[in-house]
C-alpha cells in the first residue's frame, strides 16, 4: 500500500493539472545536496521496474540472429539481425534515430563486442547499451519487464527526473510507483534521505508540487 502522503500529493497534482488534449505523463524530480556528482561513482544510475507499469507503450529493440531473432519478432518492437548491424553502424543518422525512438535494447551476447565497437558511440551516451541475453534464451519475460521499467540517471546534475506513469492512471497506482522510485533512489545515495534537498511531482504541463 502506498504512503498516505504520496497519495495526497498526487491527488493535488492531478487536481491542479488542467485538462489537456493529450495524455500527460506524471514525473518525479529529485534535487540532491551534499553529493559530489563530478565523481562518477556518486551519480545515480538505476533501472526501476514500476509495480503498476508506465501506463503507455515503451518500445524495446532486440539485436539477435537465428532462433533469438524469431522469438524476438513475437514480442519486441524491432529486431536487428547481424547482417543489418554493419549497415546501421555506417548510417549514423539512422542509428541516432533508432537510439532515440526505442527506450531499451537487448542483444544476443555474442553480438555485444561488435555493438559496443560500432554503435557504442550512439547508444552509450544515451544510457542505452543493450543488456546481453544468451542465444537460446526466451526474450519475452525480459521485454515484458522492460516495458514497465524507467531509467533514472542523474549524470552530473543535482536535479534529475523520471516518469512514474500517466495522468489517467489511478492515484493509488501512481503512488505505488512513486514510492518504489523514491525507495530505490534513496537506497542509491550514500546518506539516503539526508542527500535529498527536495522531491517534487508534476504532470507534463502542470505545476510542480513538493513531496519531500
Amino acid at each position: 500500500m502506498a504512503d498516505s502522503k504520496t497519495v495526497e500529493t498526487l491527488k493535488k497534482v492531478v487536481e491542479d493539472s488542467r485538462k489537456r488534449n493529450f495524455e500527460e505523463s506524471v514525473d518525479i524530480a529529485f534535487n540532491l545536496k551534499d553529493v559530489d556528482l563530478s565523481v562518477p561513482k556518486n551519480r545515480v544510475e538505476l533501472e526501476v521496474v514500476l509495480p503498476k507499469g508506465r501506463g503507455r507503450d515503451v518500445k524495446v529493440a532486440v539485436f539477435g540472429s537465428a532462433e533469438l531473432a524469431l522469438k524476438a519478432k513475437k514480442v519486441a518492437d524491432l529486431v536487428i539481425q547481424p547482417e543489418e548491424l554493419e549497415d546501421l553502424a555506417d548510417d549514423k543518422r539512422q542509428a541516432r534515430k533508432i537510439a532515440d525512438s526505442y527506450s531499451f535494447f537487448i542483444a544476443e551476447a555474442p553480438l555485444m563486442p561488435v555493438i559496443g565497437k560500432r554503435l557504442g558511440i550512439v547508444l552509450a551516451p544515451r544510457g542505452k547499451m543493450p543488456r546481453p541475453i544468451s542465444p537460446g534464451a526466451d526474450p519475452g519475460p525480459i521485454v515484458t519487464g522492460l516495458r514497465n521499467t524507467v531509467r533514472i540517471r542523474s549524470r552530473d546534475k543535482r536535479t534529475f527526473h523520471a516518469p512514474v506513469g500517466v495522468k489517467s492512471m489511478s492515484v493509488d497506482d501512481l503512488a505505488e510507483n512513486v514510492d518504489e522510485v523514491v525507495k530505490r533512489v534513496v537506497g542509491a545515495l550514500d546518506r539516503g534521505k539526508m542527500n535529498l534537498a527536495s522531491v517534487h511531482i508534476k504532470t507534463t504541463m502542470g505545476p510542480s508540487i513538493r513531496l519531500m
